[in-house]
């Protein structure tokens, strides 16, 4: 049963409306924002695709809501921060080029997110949401002129990303996860590809400004790979993703080898942050801060072709 099956939208699509019910239920007394819901997945893992579903589904008869879908990657810095990013630090080779925590514009991202927030209210404006098309500068991708304007009233925002939700962590346990081997990749995987520990903790810094948007949140879906080998499946989807978007644009894109090292620059992101999810933020005494979604998080834990595997709350 894959991510976009009937059953498995239906699924997702039950667990979003009791929200919404209960949200209604609860912002009875005061203006009413919109539902917030995160979903969360690896590259090409059909995160984008579940999400636009998503809204297909609820936008249309019987439901016929208020649907806004925001990707995490049309906050990317514009190309030229992404090149300044990646200067000012020569040393770090996660910040060379889009991708990781730090790679986003969170100021632009802060301000959608509190415009969103309060559309329904009286007097509010229309939101622009910008768009990031990875197809430019040879698969690096830049922020278009263009932006699509919303107004309200919405009933529902859904915001996607590959690491959202992703939490920061503490020195020591960067330091024990380090020393590990990365499941089912090289045993010297984060050293092979020419990664160090301080560019991690650069990163796991820079994550600590996404926090307030993960405030947002009400509801969250997890798209994630099932626990054999979870890695290497996302090569192989990203780089059919990659095929996809240059066979619909005249060949625009990455080469399979720039795809492959694409995807190397993310993998330090879900070894050391991606448990956040549903674990939230480790602090230094050993405790968890836990989400603002805990207990109101739907995980569909996908195998190597994508078909669902199993499902749960968190």
């Amino acid at each position: 049963m894959a991510t976009d099956t009937p059953a498995t939208l239906q699924h997702i699509c039950s667990h979003v409306l009791n929200h919404l019910a209960r949200h209604r239920q609860a912002s009875a007394a005061r203006p009413l924002h919109p539902l917030f819901v995160g979903v969360q997945g690896p590259q090409g893992s059909g995160k984008s695709y579940l999400s636009n579903r998503l809204k297909q589904v609820l936008s249309a008869p019987p439901h016929s809501l208020s649907v806004v879908v925001l990707s995490i990657d049309d906050l990317y810095l514009p190309h030229h921060g992404l090149e300044a990013l990646a200067r000012a630090h020569p040393q770090n080779a996660l910040l060379k080029g889009r991708g990781q925590p730090g790679t986003h514009d969170v100021e632009l991202g802060t301000k959608i997110l509190h415009q969103l927030q309060h559309i329904n209210e009286e007097n509010s404006t229309e939101v622009q949401l910008p768009i990031f098309e990875k197809s430019l500068h040879d698969g690096e991708g830049d922020r278009l002129q263009e932006t699509v304007a919303v107004r309200g009233p919405v009933d529902i925002v859904v915001m996607e990303g590959w690491c959202l939700g992703f939490h920061p962590s503490t020195r020591s346990e960067i330091d024990r996860r380090w020393d590990e081997p990365v499941k089912g990749l090289d045993h010297d995987f984060l050293q092979s590809r020419g990664f160090r520990k301080e560019d991690v903790i650069d990163v796991n810094e820079r994550l600590k400004a996404y926090l307030p948007w993960w405030d947002f949140f009400d509801v969250f879906v997890q798209v994630k790979p099932a626990e054999t080998h979870p890695y290497v499946h996302i090569y192989k989807w990203r780089l059919q993703q990659e095929h996809n978007m240059k066979a619909s644009n005249g060949g625009k894109g990455m080469s399979d080898a720039q795809v492959a090292a694409f995807i190397d620059r993310y993998i330090p992101g879900y070894v050391f942050f991606g448990d956040g999810v549903t674990n939230g933020m480790l602090l230094d005494d050993g405790s968890r801060k836990t989400p603002p979604w805990v207990a109101n998080g739907l995980q569909i834990q996908i195998d190597e072709n994508r078909d669902v595997v199993e499902t749960r709350i968190f």
